[in-house]
């Protein structure tokens, strides 16, 4: 068995870990202590419980302004007892799964850290972003749509599902707002912070963000036939992608993509709407809601409902938040 002590660290750690050794006893835990102490440096401003679904969770806004909902709460969520990381993954146990692991991307990582926070009584506890909750959603849906769940996980993700109509209604950082009451004593300039999150300031390399299935769908729920992604579409269907995306993401999102991508004197944009969206934030909004409408036009193709219909179901979960701008529909009766 190899000996892990007598390992000696190379390179750029070989100097930290000499320095480490040179340390007294006395000084690391002086530094071990400032590292706990500093973890817990932001605190709970404003908390309440947050009903959705037909689950409870523990939501709160931090003196930064970060939206959080406590740890235990993702497994409430999904209708299990929250038992903290299992070494199994060394993942939170909401997604401590192998079988999971293949539907973890980048989205999910780059917030799975915890937020260690003092609430408002001073007691120290451990959060998530809020955003995170739809995103784990999200790989259980897509676990269940490959097959690749087991046993008593369907039912985590039939839980999974209900959370995600739910949080398509409203988003889930407005719901906290309202619940705690951070609405009422935001910034002034909280939508304009708000837009700055979702929209980059320089534009980004063009990168696929539409699957081809949204816009197949969209033609078979039409009853057009479909000519493939190499064809031309349809001139309308780049209006009914404005209306189910881009008036659907966010309040003000779509003014300020305009205003970012003016019309040039033919009356064409040069660039790609989604290009503005920033990686932290609006990409994984998009994601998120593309995933939302491509659920809602697989269960209209299922049960043959028309494109009125369809997109009458779609205003009832995802309204629109921008400008009230019509869908061309067709003469079909929808029933």
């Amino acid at each position: 068995m190899e000996n892990h002590e007598n390992i000696v660290p190379k390179g750029k750690a070989a100097g930290g870990y000499a320095r480490a050794k040179a340390l007294s006893h006395a000084r690391r835990t002086e530094i071990a202590k400032a590292g706990a102490a500093a973890r817990y440096n932001r605190h709970a401003t404003h908390e309440a419980p947050l009903p959705i679904s037909n689950a409870t969770l523990s939501a709160a806004v931090l003196d930064d302004g970060t939206r959080v909902l406590l740890s235990s709460t993702f497994m409430t969520a999904l209708g299990r007892p929250w038992k903290g990381t299992y070494k199994r993954t060394n993942l939170p146990n909401f997604l401590d799964a192998n079988n999971l692991i293949p539907f973890i991307n980048k989205d999910i990582t780059d917030v799975l850290q915890p937020i260690e926070y003092r609430d408002k009584r001073g007691i120290k506890v451990s959060g998530y972003k809020a955003e995170l909750l739809p995103l784990v959603c999200d790989v259980w849906l897509k676990a269940r749509e490959a097959g690749a769940l087991k046993g008593k996980q369907s039912h985590i993700a039939k839980q999974a599902e209900m959370l995600v109509r739910s949080l398509s209604k409203v988003g889930i950082v407005a719901l906290i707002d309202e619940v705690t009451g951070y609405q009422s004593v935001r910034p002034q300039d909280a939508l304009r912070a708000y837009l700055d999150k979702l929209i980059r300031s320089e534009l980004a390399a063009w990168v696929k963000k539409f699957p081809d299935e949204f816009y197949e769908n969209i033609y078979k729920i039409k009853g057009w036939p479909w000519p493939g992604m190499s064809k031309n579409r349809f001139s309308v269907v780049a209006h009914y992608t404005r209306d189910l995306v881009y008036e659907r993401l966010a309040k003000g999102v779509l003014d300020e993509l305009e205003r970012k991508t003016p019309k040039d004197e033919k009356g064409n944009r040069p660039n790609k709407f989604h290009q503005w969206l920033t990686e932290d934030v609006g990409n994984p909004m998009l994601a998120q809601h593309m995933h939302s409408l491509v659920m809602f036009q697989r269960l209209a193709i299922a049960n043959g409902y028309g494109w009125n219909r369809f997109v009458k179901m779609v205003d009832q979960v995802l309204p629109r938040k921008g400008s009230t701008l019509e869908l061309p529909l067709s003469e079909e009766n929808d029933s």
